[in-house]
Parts: structure tokens; C-alpha cells; sequence
């Protein structure tokens, strides 16, 4: 009998492999738990000291069932591409709808690629499904918008998963949900640098306030800058901020750096800030302030 440690693959041992090399069933269970290993599911088991976290599960999936890929949830995280749940809430990764190892081999081999060292639906495919299964506008653009951006997701720097048209061409093929998935995508801007940013822009596009996004300003120093978004005419900038969507603490340090050297830029007259709680919790309260602050610029420029 070989070593139990030695017949697995990733930090994963699958019952069907220990009997292959001659464990006894009747042993089998009873020996891997008293050396620690930890039950994934029926029939699959993790090494010792090792975190059963979604990749080992997804991992012992694939092995248990061959044509298994990893759709959904599962994929937007192994993609980075950000997903909004509930109020406010973001994450890259989510539960994958568990199909039967059947119903993903319909898939075109187009639409599936290795990723992170699973099988997986492609960035586009992904996106797509995702932005069809969505229950509100909001979720169906911060998921385009982050499949269409370069940004910082978990931590990495990453560039667009997703190019407009490859994302377009897969909501154009005839699937439940495909026509309002197209309508929302319409919407999407690939210059949002966060999924608070993506709901401000539409709290406010339902308010008929209409900003640039990031666009390009340089501080009298020459420091560039890209605020959230820009009143251009009015001279007002608009930041979404919060430590929680930026990743760290000291990312969050370095926006309160920018917000100063934001406020030297010769367009800019005025900041206002709101954290992403805000954003997603009292978008009314958001864009009333705006709305105010436009008036008033309006108001102090006609007067000189």
C-alpha cells in the first residue's frame, strides 16, 4: 500500500485513489481521520494542516468529476471580477451553482478555460452569466464594469479580464435574461475604479447628474490625478472613498494624500467625499449634497 500522502494531487486525496493502491475500505475512513486529514465531501479528503477553503473544494470537485467547471461565483473570483451582493456588500467569489457534472458539458470549448489550475468559464462567459442571473441594475454594472476595468482586485493589480466586445458578442447569443442583460450593459463605464463608484455614477444618472469619470487633472506641481468624478463647469469633484473597498489601511491613507493635492488642481473648486457606506446605504442623501454644492458654484460664479 502506498502512502496516503503521496497519492494526492494539490493537497487533495480522493477515496477511490487510497483503494486503488490497496487501502481497505473498512480502514480507510478511520485512518485518515486519526492522522488528521479533514473530509472535503463523499468521497474526497485534504492533506493535514491544510485550509479547506473554496479553491480545495472547487479542486476536489473537478477531480471527483471530470467534466466539472468551476461558473458563476466561483469563476468571478479565480477572474477577479467583483461582484455586489446584498446592500453594499462586494466580494470576487461567491457559492457556484453545483450542476451535475452533465450540465456543464454542453459548454462550448470556446467558453472554457484553465484558470488558476481549474477549469472554468472564460472571463467573458463569466461575466455574462453573471450580468443575466443579476437582480438589480446595480449588480448587473459593477459586474461589467469590473470585468471592463484595470484595477486592483484582492490585493493584485489587474488589467481588463473582458474586452466591450467579447462581453457584447456573449450577451448577444439568445439565453434567458440576454435582453436586459444587453440593456444594462449599456451602462457600463470601464474608467469605474470601484464598485461604490459604479453605484454613485448610476445614483446619480437617476438623479440627472451627470459627471466625467476619472478624468485625467494635474496638480500645479504636475502630479496627475484622476478624481472619481468631475462637474467640469461647475469646478466640482466627487470622491468615493473607504479603506474597505481600496483594500488597506495604508491605501486608504494614500487616498487622503490625493484628496488634498485634489483640492490644488486648477479645475477643481470643490471636494466632496462620501464613504462607500454611504453610497450604498443613502444614495439620496448623496446626491441631494451634490446638487446643493452645484447650486451653489452656480450661484458664487454668476455672482462675479
Amino acid at each position: 500500500m502506498y502512502e496516503l500522502a503521496i497519492l494526492a494531487r494539490g493537497g487533495v486525496l480522493l477515496t477511490v485513489w487510497a483503494l486503488a493502491a490497496g487501502w481497505p475500505a473498512g480502514r480507510l475512513a478511520a485512518r485518515l481521520r486519526r492522522d488528521g486529514w479533514q473530509r472535503i465531501c463523499r468521497g474526497a479528503w485534504a492533506v493535514p494542516g491544510k485550509e479547506t477553503d473554496w479553491r480545495v473544494r472547487e479542486t476536489a470537485l473537478q477531480l471527483l468529476r471530470p467534466r466539472y467547471v468551476c461558473h458563476h461565483g466561483t469563476a468571478a473570483r479565480l477572474h477577479r471580477i467583483e461582484v455586489l451582493t446584498g446592500a453594499g456588500r462586494v466580494r470576487g467569489s461567491g457559492s457556484s451553482a453545483r450542476a451535475g457534472a452533465g450540465s456543464r458539458a454542453s459548454l462550448p470549448p470556446g467558453d472554457v478555460c484553465l484558470r488558476r489550475g481549474l477549469r472554468v468559464t472564460t472571463a467573458a462567459r463569466t461575466a455574462a452569466d453573471l450580468i443575466r442571473a443579476s437582480g438589480s441594475r446595480e449588480e448587473a454594472v459593477v459586474t461589467a464594469d469590473s470585468a471592463l476595468s484595470r484595477r486592483v482586485v484582492e490585493g493584485v493589480r489587474r488589467d481588463p479580464p473582458v474586452r466591450y466586445e467579447e462581453l457584447a458578442a456573449q450577451l448577444s447569443v439568445r439565453r434567458p435574461g440576454a435582453p436586459r442583460a444587453r440593456a444594462w450593459l449599456r451602462l457600463a463605464d470601464p474608467a469605474a475604479g470601484s464598485p461604490a463608484e459604479t453605484v454613485a455614477r448610476l445614483r446619480m444618472a437617476d438623479a440627472s447628474l451627470f459627471p466625467e469619470s476619472q478624468p485625467p487633472l494635474r496638480t500645479p506641481a504636475g502630479r496627475p490625478l484622476h478624481p472619481d468624478f468631475l462637474f467640469r463647469a461647475a469646478g466640482l469633484a466627487v470622491e468615493v472613498e473607504g479603506y474597505a473597498y481600496h483594500g488597506t489601511p495604508r491605501a486608504h491613507e494614500r487616498d487622503i494624500a490625493r484628496f488634498n493635492a485634489l483640492q490644488s488642481c486648477p479645475e477643481v473648486h470643490r471636494v466632496l467625499r462620501f464613504t462607500a457606506r454611504e453610497v450604498f446605504t443613502r444614495p439620496d442623501r448623496m446626491t441631494a449634497t451634490v446638487r446643493t454644492a452645484l447650486e451653489e458654484l452656480g450661484a458664487a460664479t454668476r455672482a462675479t
